[in-house]
């Protein structure tokens, strides 16, 4: 009996192993498969040029912010179709773009709406698409909602604008939908030239049905009442909530009915006007982080039920080095967050206490959200220009990476097996060890 015990155990690791490397291939929606910046790869290269470690690259009809998803051997991006007459904003065609993750081909492609235009930083393809490897999901600034076949075929449509009422953002619209359990959760927090509520939504990812929309109140005035951030999944102690952050809270609901379970305040503390917030929530090891237009931050404990503001915040961050767009990075241990000038401070993740920073990477803005990986930290600037640090609890710069760049590069990094996936203006690039 004893001599079996090594055969059982290097089976067990074999199926772990396996099972690691094939989550590790699935990039699935903005922010990676947990939704926290955070990606479970090994071996990604440290240093890449135009002529160093690219294993392809592909031209894409027109810039965006949108983050590419993969799942298999398919990527997906979101591009407005190829500008005419030298329109800032692209083309007006709003499409999803299926790419092959082996040679970067184009596959296919899909025109999900019309009337793409210009807000600020962003036009209307910035919502990264999501998937499930059977169906993609993905919508647009115009409030075009689709569901497709990875082959492309698209099996419903909404348009949350022409079903419910404007947006009313004042720099358009810009988040992404939410998977979550075969459900797509997208939210509309909205008030700069709106009287409309707020509101979060879920749909059948398989039918398109409506299965709830929950109006979201709040007290926030003007552009505070704005917000372009994500829903992410907050999971604790066998439960599972949508997490949504702006309009001055951070509110969190049940999935299945759209109840809103708790709610906390402070994000706005001088209940100013102009308050707007672009930084998505991040949910770790029960902790949710939800930043304000660069300060302040809170660390919510999860658990609570109703207003939890004098209850459950663990605890504040009113620092002048807040993130204002990337979104942080957290493994439950250190949380990384990166402001639009490319200043990067660690926070040790449970106490809120500075670890390291504010420390400069490369200079030049930057809306990208730094990505967590193999040991280090990357950070992306609007000049494709990528720092990487060591990760953890000392600052050290191991490289800076250049890639052409014509205009602003907008889109977060995602990753797959040993490769990064990296979006300029132009083009997609794939990036990996030659090796590899």
């Amino acid at each position: 009996m004893a001599g079996r015990y090594p055969v059982a155990l290097l089976l067990f690791c074999l199926l772990y192993a396996a099972g690691d490397a094939a989550a590790d291939e699935n990039w699935p929606q903005w922010r990676g498969p947990d939704l926290n910046g955070v990606a479970h790869a090994a071996g990604l290269p440290e240093t890449w040029s135009e002529t160093e470690n690219i294993i392809w690259k592909t031209a894409l009809p027109s810039w965006s912010g949108g983050t590419p998803v993969i799942w298999g051997d398919r990527i997906f991006v979101t591009s407005p179709s190829k500008a005419e007459d030298g329109a800032a904003e692209g083309g007006k065609s709003l499409l999803l773009l299926c790419l092959s993750k082996p040679d970067g081909k184009v596959l296919w492609e899909r025109e999900l709406d019309t009337g793409n235009e210009l807000n600020s930083k962003q036009n209307a393809s910035s919502p990264s698409p999501v998937t499930d490897g059977t169906h993609v999901w993905a919508m647009t600034g115009t409030g075009a909602v689709a569901g497709l076949t990875m082959d492309g075929e698209i099996l419903w449509k909404h348009n949350l604008q022409t079903d419910y009422d404007a947006f009313g953002l004042n720099f358009g619209y810009g988040a992404s939908p939410m998977l979550y359990d075969g459900k797509i959760f997208i939210e509309v927090l909205r008030g700069m030239t709106t009287k409309e509520a707020s509101y979060v939504v879920s749909f059948d990812g398989k039918t398109g049905n409506v299965l709830w929309r929950t109006e979201r109140p709040t007290e926030a005035v003007l552009e505070s009442r704005d917000a372009y951030t994500t829903p992410v999944l907050l999971r604790h102690e066998g439960k599972t909530q949508i997490i949504v952050s702006g309009g001055d809270y951070v509110t969190a609901y049940d999935p299945e009915t759209g109840q809103e379970v708790w709610r906390a305040g402070g994000l706005n503390p001088r209940h100013t006007e102009k308050n707007r917030i672009i930084v998505s929530p991040v949910a770790v090891d029960g902790l949710v982080y939800a930043t304000s237009s660069r300060r302040p931050m809170l660390a919510v404990r999860a658990g609570g039920a109703g207003d939890v503001t004098a209850t459950h915040v663990a605890w504040t961050w009113d620092k002048p080095n807040g993130p204002d767009v990337p979104t942080p990075a957290c493994d439950g241990v250190h949380l990384y967050l990166l402001d639009d000038r490319g200043v990067i401070s660690c926070l040790n993740a449970k106490t809120g206490e500075v670890v390291w920073g504010p420390e400069h990477t490369a200079s030049g803005a930057v809306s990208a959200s730094p990505l967590l990986a193999d040991g280090k930290v990357y950070v992306t600037n609007e000049a494709a220009v990528t720092t990487v640090l060591a990760a953890g609890p000392e600052f050290k710069k191991l490289a800076q990476n250049t890639l052409n760049s014509d205009g602003r590069t907008l889109s977060s990094l995602a990753v797959s097996g040993g490769r990064i996936y990296l979006r300029t203006p132009t083009h997609l690039y794939c990036i990996g060890k030659k090796s590899h």
